[in-house]
């Protein structure tokens, strides 16, 4: 029961950043932008993060310092999207790119570098048997993601301005007819997208690693945006598909733990081959996904 428990608590920290990243990515999504840089802004986040928390010590500056290099990077992006009307799909992989050569570029001096495990856990509730193990004896950015799918659902259905936001996303031409701002509002969107892609890039270099290596995302950007389409735009489906691809990342460490006779390679690949096979099934049903689907995703924008 204490393995079970261990890799219950496990798959929910290898979830985390995938949660929070793809919680920002399915805010600018809503609002009717296409994102394809999140790797990049992750990168970034990541290396700002550790520097930061490396240099001074305090974890909570690395986050801090990781949300401000996402944001940074979405602003970067929203210039060129918003701005100049470039093509979404181009300017996103172009900000990956740069992002994965920034990163590596800054992070030289950081290479193999790590900082000190912290105590983590709620008091009291960390030790009780099996649930404390495997729920209450995670970090604090854990329950934080959790709070934000749920803020998120009651900003998007129970609020006016997630209305405003959902209208933007479907029809950006109506709600310009109707007054509302839809460069700023997606402005906004992608700042917030940009912030949590920030704090996941740091939460994986300051807590999951907690060290500094080159390309330590690891393609978790990727699996993020794909996680936005499994989830139909809907916050609480992004939680549990983070939690089914965090299980299918841990589930590689603990198929080589047990001595399963298969090549660390294969196992290396799971992940991502559940990203494949969840959008193979996904994509047979178009009618499905267009219905879900904002309906001016990755459309620019030219009033």
């Amino acid at each position: 029961m204490e393995n079970f428990a261990a890799l219950i608590a496990a798959s929910i920290n290898s979830g985390t950043p995938l949660l929070i990243a793809a919680l920002g990515l399915l805010i600018n999504e809503r609002a009717g932008v296409l994102n394809l840089g999140a790797e990049g802004m992750m990168l970034v986040a990541a290396i700002t993060g550790f520097a930061v928390a490396h240099q001074t010590h305090i974890p909570e500056l690395g986050f801090l310092a990781g949300a401000i290099a996402g944001m940074l990077m979405a602003s970067l992006f929203a210039w060129f999207v918003l701005v100049l009307s470039t093509n979404q799909v181009a300017t996103g992989l172009a900000l990956s790119i740069f992002g994965s050569g920034l990163s590596a570029f800054i992070g030289q001096s950081f290479v193999g570098q790590s900082l000190p495990a912290g105590n983590h856990g709620i008091p009291g509730l960390a030790n009780l048997p099996f649930v404390g193990k495997a729920l209450f004896d995670q970090h604090w950015m854990v329950y934080f993601s959790l709070l934000l799918c749920v803020a998120l659902v009651w900003f998007l259905y129970r609020t006016r301005s997630g209305l405003i936001l959902r209208a933007v996303g479907e029809s950006p031409e109506s709600a310009h007819a109707l007054g509302y701002p839809v460069r700023r509002i997606r402005y906004a969107a992608l700042l917030f997208s940009g912030a949590c892609c920030g704090m996941a890039g740091a939460y994986l270099s300051v807590v999951y690693t907690p060290m500094w290596v080159e390309g330590l995302v690891s393609g978790r950007g990727w699996i993020a945006l794909a996680l936005t389409t499994f989830a139909t735009w809907r916050p609480a489906r992004v939680l549990l598909g983070a939690l089914l691809f965090g299980s299918v990342t841990i589930l590689q460490f603990h198929f080589q733990a047990i001595g399963l006779a298969i090549p660390s390679q294969i196992l290396s690949m799971l992940p991502y081959v559940a990203t494949i096979l969840v959008l193979v099934l996904i994509s047979r049903n178009p009618d499905w996904i267009r219905l879900n689907m904002p309906a001016s995703l990755g459309k620019p924008f030219h009033h």
